[in-house]
């Protein structure tokens, strides 16, 4: 049976349920599968050996996901090859396409949860009211252990910017 959280988010102040664990820094991230397009996909293991930067957004348009998304494209240029952002949505890969290319955002790496929302289950942030995932930053390292973690308590809120870039900043040395 699959864990279900509630009192734990709100959108605009409304109770939402959030579908699967509560993740905690240490531990190991879980695996996921999601697509780079309609029959690409990626998973954990496409981004061994990298840190790893999970940038989670309900959608990539609306004002704040858009804004978080060109925030973290704007960071990667500091982080370097051994550093890889990642924007997770529910949004087709066709319309995270389009919105990179009009936003010009060309740093993140844009992954889709559509299909059947199992990072969002995984990772424990999965809206069950919206079936979208709720707003939270992930920094995993190379070996895959949560080293950061922010799940926002109100959706329509800003994440920290600061503490999860200082995060990979700390696991470069």
């Amino acid at each position: 049976m699959t864990q279900e959280r509630t009192s734990v988010a709100t959108f605009k102040g409304n109770p939402l349920t959030l579908v699967g664990p509560e993740l905690k820094v240490g531990d190991t991230a879980p695996d996921f599968r999601l697509n780079k397009n309609l029959l690409e996909e990626a998973t954990l293991q496409d981004f061994a050996g990298k840190i790893k930067l999970i940038s989670v957004v309900p959608s990539l348009d609306t004002g704040v996901c858009d804004a978080q998304t060109r925030r973290f494209n704007e960071e990667a240029a500091g982080l370097g090859d051994d550093v890889v952002i990642l924007t997770v949505s529910c949004d087709l890969p066709f319309a995270q396409a389009r919105w990179c290319g009009a936003a010009g955002v060309d740093r993140v790496v844009t992954l889709s949860d559509y299909k059947d929302n199992s990072f969002g289950k995984a990772y424990g942030v999965l809206i069950k009211e919206f079936a979208l995932d709720q707003r939270a930053v992930f920094v995993v390292d190379k070996e895959n252990k949560i080293r950061y973690v922010e799940v926002l308590k109100e959706m329509s809120e800003h994440p920290d910017y600061e503490k999860p870039v200082a995060a990979v900043k700390e696991l470069l040395g």
